[in-house]
């Protein structure tokens, strides 16, 4: 069992919301209390009307950072095909500086066909996608390491996915928070095999931060997560009002969690 406190992500899907409904969503969450705000990197909605009202990622995390003063935030993930890897490693940098080091550097492969199709991208399949992951990751950090000025701290890095060959693989080598959307079964098992990819690539698992999703779980299941490891649990809302009521009821729970 890991000695880090439980920490809260909310994730503000970016979709079917004006931006300033948006905008007090995340001032009236920081001000509620949670850990950590969340957007996700895609170009249209992934579920309700396909062409509904959608925003851009990483530039709405430029006006979050400045919005906010205490929480961390990020994507949940970044899709690494769309942005070159240098590139995004910069961005990343200048996030961490504008907030003054709250920017958590979320990421992943992607897999909505439609984003890639509409945008010009090629979509490949998912083992390319991950290979590309794989060899990105090495440039962004290298990157970070080159610029100046040079991150106020140690990015931290999140990956999500499941992948039990590729992923896990580059969550060993790279990340330090993995994000996972399994069931306690399925998480207990990709554990092991997570613990067998840190041990081949010399890296100690508790380094690692484990992370889930709690979608519309309720408390058992949480802490049958929490009892596996896990600290950081996230849930979602959806535009165009987005009810914080799931979120005040999931801040008791963290907070009994770290009396």
């Amino acid at each position: 069992m890991t000695s880090r406190p439980v920490r809260l992500g909310l994730q503000i899907q970016p979709q079917h919301a004006s931006y300033s409904t948006i905008r007090d969503t995340v001032r009236e969450a920081e001000d509620l209390g949670v850990d950590i705000l969340f957007n996700w990197d895609h170009f249209f909605p992934l579920y309700g009307d396909p062409d509904g009202l959608h925003f851009e990622a990483w530039t709405e995390l430029g006006s979050w950072a400045e919005l906010t003063s205490r929480v961390e935030f990020g994507t949940l993930v970044n899709c690494n095909s769309y942005r070159n890897a240098d590139l995004q490693a910069d961005m990343a940098r200048t996030l961490d500086h504008i907030s003054g080091g709250r920017f958590i550097f979320g990421t992943g492969s992607g897999w909505f066909e439609r984003d890639y199709d509409e945008y010009g991208y090629e979509f490949g399949t998912a083992g390319q996608r991950l290979d590309a992951l794989a060899e990105a990751m090495p440039r962004i950090e290298a990157r970070w390491a080159k610029l100046n000025p040079a991150p106020t701290r140690k990015i931290p890095v999140l990956i999500g996915g499941g992948g039990e060959k590729k992923t896990l693989r580059i969550v060993a080598q790279h990340a330090d928070i993995w994000h996972s959307f399994s069931e306690p079964e399925v998480l207990s098992r990709k554990l092991g095999i997570l613990g067998e990819h840190c041990a081949a690539v010399g890296r100690d698992m508790t380094e690692i931060e484990i992370s889930t999703e709690l979608g519309k779980k309720d408390e058992h299941y949480a802490d049958e997560i929490r009892a596996l490891g896990a600290t950081m649990f996230t849930i979602g809302i959806d535009g165009p009002d987005y009810d914080l009521t799931h979120l005040k009821r999931w801040l008791v729970w963290r907070d009994a969690q770290n009396a």
